[in-house]
This record gives C-alpha cells, sequence and structure tokens, in this order.
C-alpha cells in the first residue's frame, strides 16, 4: 500500500514545532469533514487522538486499525477493557460500554482544545486509575484562556459527560465550516476574535523560539502514555460534568455561545451531498 507522505508530521507536532499557524479553523474544519466520513460510512475510529491526525498537503485521519462498523454488537453490555490514549477516551468508554459516534467526538473535542491551547492534554500526571476515575467525575483537560469563547462552548459539547448532549461529526463540520468562513470577512465578529488568538498565540509562540522547538520545553510525567495500550478499570464512577468551571474561565466580552451563533436544527436539515464538497 502506497500512501502519501505527511512531511508535517502529526498534529502535535505542528503546534509543538513553533510552526505559525493562522488557519485553525480551517484545519478544524478539515479534521471535522474526516470524522464525518467516516461515521456517513457507519463506522468508528476508536482510536482518535491528535497522534493520527496527519500534516501533508491535505489532513489525513489515520491508523484505522481499530476502526469498526459504528452498529457492532457487543458480546455483552460492557467490556473487560479497551484499547486507546486514555486522555482522549469518552468515560463512558473507560467504563466499558460499546465504542460509539458520540465517543469518537469526544475525542474530537481533547483535540480541538489541545490543538487550540497548544498544551498536551494531562502530560504532567500519571495515565492510571485515579485519572480514569477523575475523568468519570468530570476532570477535563484545562482549557487556555485565549480560546474565544465560541469555540469553548463547543469544545465542551463535544466532551460533555452525557453522549445525547455531544454534536454529530456533521454538526462539527458545518458549524466549523461556517465560522472558518466568517472568519474570512474583515469585518465580521469571529475575524475579530480570531485575530486577537492569533496574536497570543503567535507572542506564546515566539517565546519559545529560543528552543529549537517547544517539545524541548515539556516535562511529560512518566507515567504520562500517548501510545494505544490495553487499558482496564474497575468500578469507575457515572460519568457526570464537573461543577468546578475555574479552568473554563473566558473574557466576557467574547462571542456569544453556540447556541446563539449556530441553529443546529437548520444544520441538520441541510442537504447531506453537500458535506464532502
Amino acid at each position: 500500500m502506497v500512501l502519501e507522505y505527511c512531511e508535517n508530521g502529526n498534529l502535535r507536532n505542528l503546534y509543538l514545532n513553533n510552526f505559525d499557524d493562522n488557519i485553525k479553523l480551517y484545519r478544524l474544519s478539515e479534521i471535522a469533514n474526516g470524522l464525518l466520513s467516516i461515521h456517513n460510512a457507519e463506522k468508528v475510529h476508536k482510536d482518535f487522538h491528535s497522534g493520527n491526525i496527519l500534516l501533508g498537503l491535505a489532513m489525513f485521519i489515520s491508523d484505522l486499525g481499530m476502526c469498526q462498523p459504528a452498529n457492532n454488537k457487543e458480546k455483552s453490555d460492557k467490556k473487560e477493557g479497551v484499547y486507546g490514549v486514555l486522555p482522549y477516551m469518552a468515560p463512558e468508554v473507560l467504563r466499558g460500554h460499546q465504542y460509539t459516534k458520540a465517543a469518537d467526538i469526544y475525542s474530537f473535542g481533547i483535540i480541538m482544545n489541545e490543538f487550540l491551547s497548544e498544551e498536551i492534554p494531562f502530560n504532567d500526571i500519571p495515565h492510571d486509575h485515579i485519572l480514569a476515575v477523575k475523568i468519570c467525575k468530570g476532570l477535563r483537560p484545562k482549557i487556555s484562556e485565549d480560546i474565544p469563547k465560541f469555540l469553548v462552548d463547543l469544545i465542551m459539547k463535544c466532551w460533555d459527560a452525557k453522549t445525547e448532549n455531544r454534536p454529530s461529526a456533521k454538526e462539527l463540520y458545518q458549524i466549523l465550516k461556517k465560522w472558518d468562513k466568517e472568519d474570512e470577512k474583515l469585518s465580521s465578529e469571529i475575524r475579530t476574535q480570531m485575530d486577537k488568538y492569533n496574536r497570543k498565540i503567535r507572542e506564546k509562540t515566539l517565546k519559545n523560539r529560543s528552543n529549537d522547538n517547544k517539545s524541548e520545553s515539556i516535562k511529560t510525567h512518566p507515567q504520562a502514555v500517548y501510545t494505544s495500550r490495553f487499558l482496564s478499570f474497575k468500578n469507575l464512577p457515572e460519568p457526570v460534568n464537573s461543577s468546578d468551571l475555574s479552568s473554563f474561565q473566558v473574557n466576557s466580552d467574547d462571542i456569544p455561545s453556540v447556541s446563539a451563533n449556530i441553529n443546529l436544527n437548520e444544520i441538520n436539515q441541510e442537504d447531506d451531498s453537500n458535506l464532502n464538497d
């Protein structure tokens, strides 16, 4: 099998190597479109994380070795263990429940926050049973205060503890595609907020230029594992959303919430044939 060589590596390489990237909305919409293609084929990825998103002439979702039919029925409601990278795994999956499209959406939320915050999720703590318990109790990676509120809202919808509250891949793609188009308009509020975000990220990037790349200054806990492995946790609590929103603070002058900007019912009525244009 011959595949295109992705000279820019994976998504994590992109921000760790101090790459000045001001088209993040476009890149996120591309990733959402790739995930949509998987879900439209009635498949689920099951191992969706930033290391599996590759950058060549376009963006590609790779490592489909665990990809399975979305309606695949397990022999029982719960499994003894699962494969994956703990920080990106939905709490219901950690508890052994069947992997669904909504679990891929949870992973997208973690990836989206990582890409915009330019921080590796849970890199400073062990990826063990304690972290799995905390994730089920609502712990999520810290959201950078530099990220505009309209994006923060979407991230939090993606990693909601209740699967029914997460958007579909179709909704994600349409929302991000719409925002990317708004970002192209000089007078749009989204353009204003994204320009502000890009300036702050650029300032941080310039500070890191003294190193060859950002990865050299990051200290990762020896028990933080970012390759897929077998995980089996017992007696995890029922997933809930955290009542502690201190890490989700955003400026009050940011754009209103997702629901105020995007009518998801209207999105669902759009022609599916236009989604992969």
